[in-house]
């Protein structure tokens, strides 16, 4: 099925108008004006953020075999420094150990790799003051996501899943051929104390925060929907929330002036395959779906009761940086990043990815509503592209969102948040089309990044490799 590309959609009346052809809403300004409610500055726990603009952490697949960062690390990293936001959300997902790498060039918070990612904070702190001038980085806040990959754990040559339980519909898919896989409760407590000790690395390291990664279907995350593993970590919300309790309270041991954020998934659905001509449909599987933190049984709806206890959990540990998302990019892509072209091992949009965003903002929206004091950043916008600025500005100026999350779109278009307070955006040809080359590239062994219409990556090797890719998917 074709859908209408969002730069076909050339007025904001064409963009209502294809809103209310698909049934859905979003918040929407005629105007952006650099002094309104995206330029405004946001107290956090982990310090004044100068506007509502966030880069949101991705991986790269170009570190060093041990784990540190190369130069095309670092260049990423100066462009979220120019990128103009004032909220840098962990830059990177930085593996605790190298087991939960999930890709053998993925950084890890090692002893001695710690230098080497405090210099990335430098460089994208002095990236920004070249750019916006001295005493620039007052205002800006930057954090490290930490993260074990879990079932999606690829540290070497090959997959090597550790999950939280047994899945029936994962499983075959990622891997996971035995028990063995399944982490013990012991190792979790083990693992519990990997987080601590790089989250105090980071902390030495001169990052703001951390953020204890919770989404995307990586280990954290599931976890959250771990309902029928035994013991202290799985069943009732009490024990799925055990590890990121303990989790908190060591850090806040080991380094009690660090801040602590939380990424999570707030909804999740069955995983789609493709189907009839390639569209994506839900796996069979036999309801209710037991294995979506915040669905509803059903494997495609939503049910938020225990997302908000989770962060009802969040405001009691004094963790009040959240961002939200959703679902997984491995099983779910068009729920977690909606796109018109499906990365390569992907399927085609069955919803016109608008749905997705529109998903993605109401969700965050509704939680916001119940939990005014949590500083919540939002996910999803990058689809919108020429109209990013308009939706996220009437978002934050009516209160559905405090800060507003920019992933693949800082791949292609770094400055976009220094633009739209310049009133120079859009540079069009750097708009984000959501190609998902900055996926395929990763999923078939190369380094992420925008081949399509970041120059410096159009003319590396890679770039005819991915082209193929986007031409003849498998």
């Amino acid at each position: 099925m074709a859908y209408p590309r969002v730069a076909s959609l050339k007025t904001a009346e064409a963009f209502a108008v294809r809103l209310d052809e698909v049934g859905v809403s979003l918040p929407f300004s005629e105007s952006v004006a650099a002094n309104g409610p995206l330029a405004e500055s946001l107290e956090t726990s982990a310090g004044r953020v100068g506007n509502r603009f966030c880069v949101l952490p991705m991986e790269g697949w170009d570190g060093t075999a041990d784990g540190r960062p190369s130069e095309l690390t670092e260049r990423r990293w100066r462009n979220f420094g120019r990128s103009g936001a004032k909220l840098i959300w962990g830059g990177e997902a930085v593996a605790v150990r190298q087991d939960g790498r999930a890709n053998p060039n993925q950084l890890v918070m090692t002893d001695a790799n710690a230098a080497d990612i405090a210099g990335l904070r430098e460089s994208l702190v002095a990236a920004h003051r070249d750019a916006f001038g001295i005493g620039a980085e007052d205002d800006l806040v930057v954090g490290l996501q930490l993260t074990h990959s879990g079932r999606f754990a690829r540290p070497d040559d090959g997959p090597r899943p550790r999950v939280a339980y047994r899945h029936p519909l994962l499983d075959p898919k990622f891997d996971v051929r035995g028990d063995e896989a399944v982490l013990s409760d012991d190792e979790l407590q083990a693992l519990r104390d990997d987080f601590v000790v790089a989250a105090g690395r980071a902390a030495s390291a001169g990052f703001d925060f951390v953020d204890v990664k919770h989404c995307h279907g990586y280990l954290g995350h599931e976890l959250l929907s771990g309902y029928d593993r035994p013991g202290r970590y799985g069943g009732t919300i009490e024990n799925r929330t055990r590890f990121l309790r303990e989790v908190v309270d060591g850090i806040r041991a080991e380094a009690p002036g660090l801040e602590i954020g939380v990424r999570v998934s707030v909804f999740d659905f069955v995983p789609f395959a493709k189907g009839e001509g390639d569209v994506g449909g839900p796996m069979g599987v036999d309801e209710p779906y037991r294995y979506a933190f915040g669905g509803d049984g059903s494997g495609t709806g939503i049910d938020l009761a225990e997302p908000r206890e989770f962060l009802r959990q969040c405001e009691s540990l004094g963790v009040r940086l959240i961002c939200a998302t959703a679902g997984s990019p491995y099983y779910v892509p068009h729920v977690t990043r909606p796109a018109l072209f499906p990365p390569s091992d992907g399927y085609l949009p069955p919803e016109d990815p608008l749905v997705g965003v529109a998903r993605q903002v109401s969700v965050t929206a509704e939680l916001k509503r119940d939990f005014p004091e949590l500083t919540l950043v939002g996910s999803g916008y990058s689809y919108l592209q020429e109209w990013l600025p308009n939706v996220a500005d009437a978002a934050v100026g009516s209160g559905m969102v405090d800060s507003v999350g920019l992933g693949r779109m800082v791949l292609s278009y770094p400055e976009l948040p220094a633009d739209v307070f310049a009133g120079t955006f859009p540079k069009r040809k750097k708009v984000c089309r959501t190609f998902s080359d900055c996926t395929s590239a990763p999923r078939n062994g190369m380094v992420s990044g925008c081949f399509p219409l970041d120059p410096f990556y159009k003319g590396r090797e890679e770039a005819g490799r991915v082209k193929e890719l986007r031409n003849n998917p498998a």
